[in-house]
């Protein structure tokens, strides 16, 4: 099973050739020795809005991101799936630019563009030609300045969406497996717990009104953070920036929810029945620790150990030792980006599909086996320093991918909810801090088996095919 991402809108043509604000500064912070040395130029306009700049003159090409703290994990309650709806009306036109013509003037410049809806954000980027950039700061700031919202638009774009819920989940074999059925087996916070794709009901209830409201409240300076990556003229960059931003006022924003989790404390089981589905399939959960602890580190590593590449443990029992399944998938964040690029609670999963002569109590004892392994005895150095390289690797191809949208990615989510990008050049040396002293507490601490939540699917009509939780 590929990742998924939440209603990707994205447009692509091959990328073309190329052709000092006076805000008040935060200090930009330098890179360490070793390891990542991106330069972050970090800066917070008047008005409230976070500014990221990173050079890198590699390619002539400038990824431009906005990302505003708003995601489907704090949308408004009884309107479930609404931050993923307002992502779709930020393409429906705005005070200078009419409905689509956002992702016409991109693609007329050679560019790419996408917007995603998560947990804890919404974003909107573009990778295009570096002479091009003033445009793109233009335009974006033209559609945070306000959108040209109608009836029409909304009631467009709601059939889009619920067109798009039925045709990615409710009709696909595995559509709502296990990423969205998880966190809602997992979290007993309704914020981290609801249908975040949308209850088609909920959806059919937005009102123009409701509309309007969200994009005023959440759609402010003082509550996003623009980054722009690539080849560019710092000095000239912060002035355009300045031009087309700092005019936009900022809002006042509501107090955040409160999306703290409970520990949990025993083992919770749901089953699902799939017609359509072409064979079982179990996945099982357990919460992280909270960001940037020591043991947050140390889960990143377990990651590693346990469930990435032919090399991991949970793959060598599962698939070369017992021949149980064809794969493992698992992740911290899975299915909707990474470790890097959330701000709340959240769960790292492991998926498995198989056989139905291969019950699923068998496949979860051989995962148990593994992760007690883990839990039992400290893992060997060579064992930890090759999730270091692996975790390093990924790492890497995360921050380089798309032509500097993945750098974009960490550094808007380190500003937008720790006010803090140049965190993308420590992450390596906090990481090498991480013993296998430390990764045997952390398994004991947050993967025992009463911290687990399984989510149970039966292929068709077999046995077991009642629904319902455990």
């Amino acid at each position: 099973m590929h990742r998924r991402w939440i209603a990707p809108l994205a447009v692509a043509c091959a990328l073309g050739t190329r052709a000092g604000a006076q805000s008040s500064p935060t200090p930009t912070l330098s890179a360490p020795t070793k390891g990542l040395q991106f330069p972050v130029d970090y800066r917070t306009l008047p008005n409230g809005l976070k500014v990221v700049l990173s050079r890198d003159t590699t390619t002539p090409t400038t990824a431009i991101a906005v990302y505003y703290n708003i995601g489907f994990r704090i949308e408004p309650k009884d309107r479930t799936g609404f931050a993923h709806l307002f992502e779709h009306l930020m393409f429906q036109g705005s005070g200078s630019l009419g409905k689509m013509e956002f992702i016409k003037l991109v693609q007329e410049n050679g560019g790419i563009l996408n917007g995603s809806t998560r947990f804890d954000f919404t974003n909107y980027f573009e990778v295009v030609p570096s002479h091009v950039l003033e445009t793109m700061l233009w335009a974006e700031a033209d559609r945070m300045k306000g959108l040209a919202i109608d009836t029409a638009n909304l009631s467009n774009q709601q059939g889009v969406v619920k067109n798009e819920v039925k045709v990615n989940v409710l009709n696909q074999p595995y559509g709502s497996f296990p990423w969205i059925d998880m966190p809602m087996a997992a979290n007993t916070n309704w914020y981290n717990a609801h249908n975040f794709y949308g209850d088609l009901a909920d959806l059919d209830a937005a009102t123009l009104a409701d509309a309007d409201k969200f994009f005023r409240t959440f759609y402010a300076p003082n509550n996003a953070v623009l980054v722009v990556v690539g080849d560019f003229d710092t000095a000239t960059t912060w002035r355009w920036i300045e031009k087309y931003f700092a005019g936009i006022p900022a809002v006042q924003q509501p107090p955040k929810p409160d999306i703290t989790e409970p520990e949990q404390t025993e083992e919770r089981r749901t089953t699902k029945t799939l017609p359509n589905a072409p064979k079982p399939a179990v996945a099982v959960a357990y919460h992280v620790p909270p960001r940037y602890t020591p043991e947050w580190y140390a889960f990143g590593l377990i990651d590693q150990i346990l469930g990435q590449g032919r090399d991991s443990w949970l793959y060598q029992e599962l698939v070369q030792k017992r021949g149980l399944t064809g794969d493992v998938s698992a992740g911290i964040n899975w299915g909707l980006g990474s470790m890097y690029d959330y701000h709340g609670p959240m769960l790292w999963m492991v998926t498995v599909y198989h056989d139905a002569a291969n019950p699923s109590d068998t496949l979860l004892a051989a995962m148990e086996s593994r992760i007690d392994a883990l839990r039992t005895r400290p893992v060997d150095r060579a064992t930890l320093d090759r999730a270091l390289v692996k975790l390093r690797s990924n790492l890497y191809s995360e921050a380089e991918q798309l032509n500097g949208f993945g750098r974009a990615n960490l550094l808007a989510s380190f500003a937008l909810f720790d006010n803090d990008p140049a965190r993308i050049n420590r992450l390596e040396s906090e990481f090498l801090k991480v013993t296998p002293e430390l990764i045997q507490r952390t398994a004991q601490q947050y993967l025992r088996p009463t911290a687990r939540t399984v989510v149970t699917v039966v292929a068709g009509g077999g046995p077991g095919a009642a629904s319902g939780t455990n």
